[in-house]
């Protein structure tokens, strides 16, 4: 039996337009993924080890605002085994949060619920997350044991440290990295932006997802040598036990797919060690998400 661990995506969508609708695959440019992608869409395509690491596990993830949505994503979790965790997404505005929260995971797959997310990208007040109301529903995940995926952009992380500065016992992960500036290569809003990210990463119940970096470059004409110093800042800010591995299938699609981002993600490994390629590619994810019980060692090494 090979000692190496599968590999685990972070961070994966699936969806169908014509069962429910995406508005933002309506959006110029999105044509290529404007389809149904199913899991097994994701494990044709994941054709690519990384490091000698093939797909074990996968963290699904939630892309509009909708209970019916999770729910759906719940009972895909239970009956898929390469799935082994869901992050949902449930009104935190709501004094009912807590309950909606808990009939979620009473229900069909309702033990694969590890965290929730809310397209805060999306909203345009700058302290969103800092709303009363949006307060008290992240502490009730808290109280549930549940995580919070932190989905802004650049300018919105300024939100996310407040977050981590104002509940720190509640296990954050940014999300894509916080979308770096890299479209353009203005090199003044990187800067901004590694100082703000250097500022969530010095809470340490803050994880951060390598993933979605090429959609946030140009999806035609970009190299590793873009990527590249994003994860230089990401690696020195996090360290490898806190950053963890995400395809952001399908949506990578748009800009090379598996194939071509696994491979940058091996270079962008080349000067880790066995232990922190281990963390990267299966252990912050697993730990995190807990999914220690669901991803398993390969039983033939990979090729």
């Amino acid at each position: 039996m090979s000692d190496l661990l599968e590999l685990v995506d972070s961070h994966h969508h699936v969806w169908d337009p014509d069962h429910r609708p995406q508005p933002w695959l309506d959006e110029p440019g999105h044509a290529p993924v404007r389809r149904a992608f199913a899991v097994d869409d994701l494990r044709a395509a994941a054709t690519r080890p990384i490091a000698g690491r093939r797909l074990g596990g996968t963290v699904v993830v939630q892309c509009v605002t909708s209970l019916p949505e999770t729910r759906e994503l719940l009972a895909l979790a239970e009956e898929d085994p390469l799935v082994g965790a869901v992050v949902g997404w449930a009104d935190l505005t709501s004094a009912a949060v807590g309950d909606v929260l808990d009939e979620l995971r009473s229900g069909p797959g309702g033990r694969r619920l590890r965290s929730v997310r809310h397209l805060v990208q999306q909203e345009h007040d700058p302290g969103w997350l800092q709303r009363p109301c949006v307060q008290r529903g992240l502490r009730a995940l808290g109280e549930r044991g549940l995580a919070y995926d932190v989905l802004v952009r650049s300018p919105q992380l300024p939100q996310a440290i407040r977050l981590a500065e104002s509940l720190p016992g509640l296990p954050l992960v940014l999300d894509h990295a916080g979308k770096p500036p890299l479209l353009g290569r203005d090199l003044d809003a990187l800067e901004v932006w590694e100082r703000d990210v250097r500022r969530l990463a010095a809470h340490p119940q803050v994880m951060c997802k390598v993933s979605g970096l090429i959609t946030e470059a140009d999806h035609a004409t970009w190299t590793t040598a873009d990527i590249r110093p994003v994860w230089d800042v990401l690696l020195a800010a996090f360290g490898p036990q806190r950053l963890m591995f995400g395809s952001d299938w399908p949506v990578c699609f748009l800009a090379g797919g598996w194939d071509r981002w696994a491979a940058t993600v091996e270079e962008l490994l080349d000067d880790c060690s066995p232990g922190e390629t281990e963390a990267v590619l299966r252990g912050a994810a697993t730990a995190f998400y807990g999914l220690n019980s669901h991803v398993r060692k390969a039983e033939t090494p990979c090729s």
